[in-house]
C-alpha cells in the first residue's frame, strides 16, 4: 500500500475519543458492514478488547417502512462508518431514531453522544435508569444531546416507533453500585429480536470483522513467549478459542495462573520483544484441554448467556430476568442480533427461554449448558469479594 494510501486509510478508521475508554485498537476502529435480512436489516462491527483479547461491539441498522432509519446500540462514529450508514441514508431516508438500549454498558454507551451529532436530525432514545461511574452525572454532561433525548417510554405503543416495534426493558437488577437493565427489541417486519449482552453464540472461527486484524489471533495462538505462530486458519482459529475462553471466563481452568518470574525471564528471549508485544511478556500458560474447554462453552453455537452474566448479574435478580424472558419469549421472532459475537442467529423463543435455565430452581446443574464450575472459580471469587465488601449484594 502506497503512503498516501496508507494515510487516507488511518483517516478513515480514526476515533479521536478513544481515551474515553481506551480499548484496543484505540484510535484506529475499522468498520464492517453486512446486510443480514434483505433490505431490512444491516448490521456495522467493529472490533474492541483489552490485551488482545478481542470482540465484536455491533450496531444494527432497520429500515423504516415509512422511510428512514432505526439504529440500535451506536458504535464508534468514524468516518468509514458514517460514509457506510450515509450510503443507507441516500437509498432508504435519514437516521430518525437513535436507541441506547443499555443503562450499564460503558462501551455503548460512549458512543450515543458523538454518533447522534453526525446525525442532527435523529433522537435520541435511552432506556431509563441510566448511571455511571464514580460521579453520576447528568446525561447531558454526559455528551448527550439533551434537546433531542429522550426517555424511552414505559408503554412500547408510545414510541414514535411503535407501529412497527415492540420492547421489553429487563430489570432494573440491582447491583448496589448501579442498576443493570438492557432493552430487548423486536421488529415486526423482519421477525428480529435485538438484545444488547444477555444472550450470544460463539462461533468456531473467528468473526469477520476479528479477522481484518489478525494480530491478536496470533498472539494468541502462541504456546509460550518464544513461539512465532504461522499465520494461516487454522492458526486464527486456535487463537480465536483461546480469546473467547479469556473473554468468558477471564481465567478457565485450563489457563494457569502466571508464575511472574518464570514470564519475566521468558520475555528476555521472546521471539518479538517489540512495544506490541508488551516486550516479550506473555503470561498465558495453557493446559492440553483448552479446546475441551472451549467446545464446552461454545456448545455447536448454542444460545447462551456468557458465563460473566451468569455469575456476576443475573444471579442477583433471578425472577426479574426470568420474568423478561418470559416475556420476551413470547415474540414471534426468528433470528436474534445481540451486539457481540455470532450475528445473525436463527432461533426461536423455546431456544431464547432454554438459555436462562440456570437461573431456575429445577435446573439441577447451576450453569447454562452444564458449564464445566472450574472455569467459574475465578468468577465465583470475584463474586465474593464483591459480596464481602458489599459493593453488590449476594445472589438471589
Amino acid at each position: 500500500m502506497s503512503e498516501s494510501r496508507a494515510v487516507e486509510r488511518s483517516a478513515d478508521w480514526s476515533w479521536p475519543w478513544w481515551p474515553l475508554m481506551p480499548l484496543y485498537p484505540y484510535g484506529q476502529r475499522r468498520t464492517l458492514c453486512r446486510e443480514v435480512i434483505t433490505n431490512q436489516v444491516w448490521t456495522f462491527d467493529q472490533l474492541q478488547g483489552i490485551l488482545y483479547v478481542v470482540v465484536p461491539i455491533r450496531m444494527t441498522i432497520i429500515r423504516l417502512a415509512a422511510g428512514g432509519l432505526l439504529i440500535y446500540a451506536p458504535i464508534a462514529p468514524t468516518p468509514e462508518c458514517i460514509r457506510l450508514v450515509n450510503e443507507l441514508e441516500t437509498l432508504h431516508g435519514g437516521v430518525k431514531y437513535i436507541i441506547l438500549p443499555t443503562v450499564t454498558g460503558l462501551e455503548h454507551k460512549v458512543f450515543v453522544g458523538p454518533f447522534a451529532r453526525k446525525f442532527p436530525s435523529a433522537q435520541v432514545y435511552v432506556a431509563r435508569h441510566q448511571w455511571s461511574f464514580p460521579l453520576n452525572l447528568p446525561l447531558g454532561w454526559l455528551g448527550f444531546p439533551m434537546d433531542r433525548t429522550h426517555w424511552l417510554p414505559d408503554n412500547p405503543a408510545d414510541a414514535p416507533f411503535g407501529d412497527e416495534f415492540d420492547y421489553r426493558v429487563l430489570g432494573p437488577v440491582n447491583l448496589g453500585i448501579g442498576p443493570f437493565s438492557e432493552v430487548a427489541l423486536f421488529h415486526r417486519a423482519s421477525k428480529s429480536l435485538l438484545v444488547t449482552d444477555s444472550v450470544v453464540s460463539i462461533p468456531a472461527d473467528p468473526p469477520a470483522i476479528v479477522e481484518l486484524d489478525g494480530y491478536p489471533l496470533l498472539f494468541h495462538a502462541k504456546d509460550n513467549a518464544a513461539d512465532a505462530p504461522t499465520d494461516t486458519a487454522e492458526t486464527r482459529r486456535k487463537g480465536w478459542q483461546r480469546i473467547a475462553l479469556f473473554a468468558f471466563y477471564f481465567r478457565p481452568d485450563a489457563l494457569k495462573e502466571p508464575q511472574w518470574g518464570k514470564v519475566f525471564q521468558a520475555a528476555k528471549t521472546a521471539a518479538d520483544r517489540s512495544k506490541r508485544a508488551y516486550f516479550g511478556l506473555f503470561p498465558f500458560d495453557w493446559e492440553p484441554h483448552w479446546q475441551q474447554s472451549f467446545e464446552r462453552l461454545r456448545g455447536n453455537g448454542r444460545l447462551l448467556v456468557a458465563p460473566v452474566l451468569q455469575a456476576l448479574i443475573f444471579n442477583r435478580g433471578s425472577q426479574t430476568v426470568l420474568s423478561w424472558v418470559e416475556e420476551v419469549a413470547e415474540w414471534p421472532f426468528e433470528w436474534i442480533i445481540p451486539c457481540h459475537l455470532d450475528a445473525p442467529i436463527k432461533t426461536d423463543g423455546a431456544t431464547f427461554r432454554n438459555a436462562f435455565a440456570f437461573l431456575r430452581r429445577e435446573n439441577t446443574s447451576g450453569r447454562g449448558g452444564d458449564l464445566p464450575e472450574a472455569d467459574f472459580e475465578l468468577l465465583n471469587r470475584i463474586s465474593q469479594q464483591l459480596e464481602r465488601t458489599r459493593i453488590t449484594p449476594p445472589p438471589a
